[in-house]
């Protein structure tokens, strides 16, 4: 991948990254940037570049001074966290500057009396949680990367979770953001009050806009009251389509903390990865949370209980102990893991509306014998957001072929489904030319936007849009 031409010799751009001093650290090392070359999107579905140089400021007032240097020399930026995203959104560009902004990370302002914390980008989502946990608060997503994404990649990427069904994606906790755009200048968007309609909403339009639009330097959140612990739920169903029919059927009826989905294929790694006492026959397991505590807690999750049995579960139970619900729920954060074990995974991430769940489920499998892979497929039911994770033997450069085509195929099958390319992982390289279709007559309403902020095209080129 190339992005745009620099202007000038590189001699002059490392110059003065160099001069702006000891907060500002300049790698041209090639073993450096090497490793800065990717993110975790699969090698063979998306090229990566060959960075000028990786630049780490220390404090959030140099990205400002390293963005104006860039823009002096043409020289392009994609601004990178813990590099642990899964589009390719944080791949590096052939002769650009990879801003390294994970050592930003300072929790700078939280007040337990307005629910808000400020935090700079390179703060880990699961430090965010810890810091608000302490005054009985809680930061509600929650990426299954929690514990090694940063909150600036998250705000990137639109991250989610497993939590998303009710407290929604990242989005919608950001209330403010301070930038830098392309100009070197900075901005403060948005505000810390929970209402504010004075100007356009700056902050969502930054949100999953994967670093082409500005680089987030500073970001307020809002906190929730810690939740009680939760009711869990688990439902087993030897017919797949039925699962999906009591996803459907809950999310219309009730708002459970979480509704997560895995397929016959997933469980049955789970159980070989390692053992949960579930039986690897079934073809879908079901399992739901109700946070709302004491009697109404029980009673919810009774109901989506009554839902799955009425759907056609085959197994059922209900339980409020706190050991016990985590380790029912520990059977889908193994999901990805135990697929991981069986071969090289390819992670695909699609959304579709949620009484098209059934759909999805149903012809998934399809996909994976016409491609000759292994498909498991696990995810957040309750807001339609699947991740199909593909799986094929090591080494196998046919194999690897096939596994990107079954990639696409589920991603257009999403889409013929009335859904979306990516729910919450961006659009990034992997899915650049889904996502451009996607978007049909509005693709160049998308550009407009992007050019008006950055009309060298310097942020992120290739990616997004």
């Amino acid at each position: 991948m190339t992005g745009p031409l620099r202007t000038s010799a590189p001699s002059g751009v490392l110059h003065e990254l160099a001069a702006l001093g000891s907060g500002v650290v300049v790698h041209t090392e090639p073993d450096v940037t090497d490793a800065y070359r990717r993110d975790q999107a699969s090698p063979f579905l998306v090229p990566a570049g060959t960075p000028l140089a990786v630049v780490v400021p220390r404090r959030t007032q140099d990205v400002a001074r390293i963005v104006s240097v860039a823009a002096r020399h043409r020289v392009p930026v994609v601004p990178r966290g813990a590099g642990s995203g899964l589009s390719g959104g944080a791949n590096a560009v052939d002769g650009g500057i990879v801003l390294d902004l994970s050592k930003l990370r300072r929790i700078t302002d939280l007040d337990p009396a307005s629910m808000t914390a400020v935090a700079e980008p390179g703060v880990l989502n699961a430090d965010l949680k810890a810091a608000a946990a302490e005054h009985g608060l809680w930061y509600a997503p929650d990426p299954a990367s929690a514990a090694f994404s940063t909150l600036g990649g998250n705000v990137a990427t639109n991250a989610g979770g497993l939590c998303c069904v009710k407290y929604g994606v990242t989005r919608e906790a950001v209330l403010g953001l301070d930038v830098v755009t392309a100009d070197g200048r900075e901005h403060h968007l948005g505000r810390a009050t929970r209402k504010g309609v004075v100007g356009y909403d700056l902050p969502a339009l930054f949100a999953g806009s994967e670093g082409t639009l500005g680089v987030i330097t500073s970001v307020t959140v809002r906190l929730v009251p810690k939740p009680p612990p939760p009711v869990t739920v688990v439902a087993a169903f030897t017919d797949l389509t039925r699962a999906g029919e009591a996803v459907a059927a809950a999310v219309r009826r009730t708002t459970p903390s979480l509704l997560e989905i895995m397929d016959g294929v997933t469980l049955a790694a789970v159980e070989a990865f390692r053992p949960q006492g579930l039986d690897p026959t079934y073809a879908a397991l079901l399992i739901a949370q109700s946070d709302l505590g004491g009697e109404a807690g029980q009673e919810q999750a009774k109901a989506i209980e009554a839902m799955a049995v009425a759907a056609g579960a085959d197994l059922s139970m209900v339980s409020d102990d706190a050991a016990e619900s985590e380790l029912l729920l520990a059977a889908r954060r193994l999901a990805y893991p135990a697929l991981e074990t069986q071969g090289q995974t390819v992670l695909d991430d699609v959304a579709v509306p949620v009484g098209r769940i059934p759909d999805l489920l149903r012809k998934v499998p399809a996909i994976a014998d016409r491609h000759g892979v292994t498909i498991g497929t696990f995810g957040h039911a309750g807001d339609g957001n699947m991740h199909p994770t593909i799986v094929v033997p090591h080494g196998d450069a046919a194999a690897a072929e096939r596994a990107a085509h079954a990639f696409d195929a589920v991603v257009e099958l999403a889409q013929s489904l009335g859904g979306t390319a990516t729910g919450e992982h961006g659009v990034g390289l992997v899915k650049f030319g889904h996502g451009t279709r996607e978007l049909g007559d509005t693709l160049d309403l998308h550009r407009r936007i992007r050019a008006t902020l950055d009309p060298h095209g310097l942020f992120n080129p290739g990616k997004a849009v």
